[in-house]
């Protein structure tokens, strides 16, 4: 057989040469028996070290040694890229944090391997749930006019001269002359968008990058992040519940099926326990309260949490994990959360204070999807739009959509480094996708 990859490991002794060859495709390297007969052993193999490439070609055999059940005895082994002195990522543990500093060379290494092996099965499981469900991808718009949250954290889109931008009579900026004809911005959602297919075409999902202009410098924000947004027509709360449930099943399930040796490696040097809740998830069906329930619950646990607890108030991290951890002990959904912290966009009860919106909470990461059912009737909405002081012009077309075949619909939204994050049990969120994009840092 030909291997082609870069050397982990080598070991020079007087009759042989070891190498750990890795060409990235699984978590284990291949070990690649090198002899004194090779006519390149003494000018080239023997001064081979971690980092550099080779192209080997020889026999697969039955290794007497430990640790590997193969090994490659070579025939012939070219150097194909050779390392300078001062390649940083020699044969020792190293820092994440030093490892983000070297965003082009940290793939090489195990845990980042394994990181984004997982993405890329987790990606792929994603893509198969909702293709075997007849659902349609579509691809929402990456520069966009409108604030799907209307939260403002926007990165706006500009071509003007940042330095002596066009004014209006009043000086403000004259965004009517920049590119668009209109200030615009980088996409915080795709929901907007799917809602509009989706009161088209039934069913559809959208996964694609998101942004946030959020300074939020903590182990679970990124500015920059990929979101999976589902939307489906005539469709409820409890069937948005029950999808929502089952994606996340799904993909756990197809990335412990895909990764077993990824994913052996994180619970033996990152979590001791992700197998244990990754399989629990999977095999247990979840709690459903009402976020009315999980504040009751809260006032009466005896806890002292940093962030009191009361009606009205969102629930915080701390909150969520109480409920999966010690309260319940497995994955819940708390739905019919109070209007006022809760988007325009979704469905107000009958009761006018509360809305039909969820959650999913799992343990050790609290929150990881939310949605809602969205709001289906025109004047409700005009009215959600008034109370949050948002300019309806601007919604002209969303508010369309109510007036011609309107219809009950629902979606949620995940962040796909958070599902990664929360599989991998690694701590700092920039360590699951590739070039982590943070408040003072847009390197690579």
């Amino acid at each position: 057989m030909t291997l082609r990859g870069w050397v982990r490991t080598a070991r020079h002794s007087k009759g042989v040469s070891f190498l750990e060859v890795s060409d990235g495709s699984c978590f284990a390297g291949l070990q690649v028996v090198a002899a004194p007969e090779l006519e390149n052993f003494e000018t080239e193999l023997r001064h081979l070290q971690t980092g550099c490439a080779v192209s080997v070609v020889g026999e697969v055999v039955d290794s007497p040694g430990k640790g590997q059940r193969f090994e490659l005895q070579a025939q012939r082994i070219d150097v194909v890229g050779t390392v300078a002195e001062d390649y940083p990522l020699q044969k020792k543990r190293h820092s994440f944090e030093f490892l983000r500093t070297l965003a082009h060379l940290r793939p090489r290494t195990n845990t980042l391997g394994a990181v984004f092996r997982i993405r890329n099965a987790a990606s792929a499981a994603v893509h198969e749930f909702f293709q075997e469900r007849d659902f349609l991808l579509l691809h929402t718009p990456i520069i966009t006019s409108s604030d799907a949250e209307g939260a403002g954290q926007m990165f706006r889109v500009s071509t003007l001269d940042a330095g002596d931008p066009p004014r209006t009579e009043s000086r403000s900026v004259d965004f009517g002359q920049d590119f668009f004809g209109r200030e615009t911005f980088l996409t915080v959602s795709g929901q907007l968008e799917a809602e509009i297919a989706a009161l088209a075409l039934t069913n559809v999902y959208t996964f694609g990058p998101t942004f946030r202009a959020e300074n939020s410098n903590t182990s679970r924000h990124l500015a920059e992040f990929w979101m999976i947004e589902p939307e489906m027509a005539f469709c409820e709360l409890d069937g948005n519940v029950d999808l929502a449930e089952a994606f996340l099943k799904h993909v756990i399930s197809r990335v412990l099926e895909r990764c077993p040796d990824d994913m052996a490696f994180f619970n033996e040097r990152i979590d001791k326990t992700v197998l244990e809740t990754l399989q629990h998830i999977v095999d247990t069906p979840f709690e459903r309260i009402s976020y009315t329930d999980a504040v009751g619950i809260l006032e009466r646990s005896g806890e002292s949490f940093e962030f009191p607890v009361k009606w009205g108030v969102d629930l915080q991290s701390e909150h969520e994990r109480y409920l999966t951890e010690k309260h319940i002990g497995k994955p819940i959904v708390v739905t019919d959360y109070p209007a006022t912290i809760k988007a325009f966009y979704m469905y107000l009860n009958d009761d006018e204070k509360t809305v039909r919106a969820m959650d999913v909470l799992v343990p050790k990461v609290g929150e990881i999807v939310g949605g809602s059912q969205r709001e289906h009737r025109l004047d409700v909405l005009e009215r959600r739009m008034t109370d949050q002081d948002l300019d309806q012009a601007a919604y002209w077309w969303y508010l369309d959509l109510r007036r011609y075949g309107s219809v009950p619909h629902s979606g949620f939204g995940l962040g796909f480094e958070r599902i990664v994050q929360f599989m991998t049990g690694m701590a700092n969120i920039r360590d699951v996708i590739p070039f982590p994009r943070v408040p003072g840092s847009a390197e690579f």
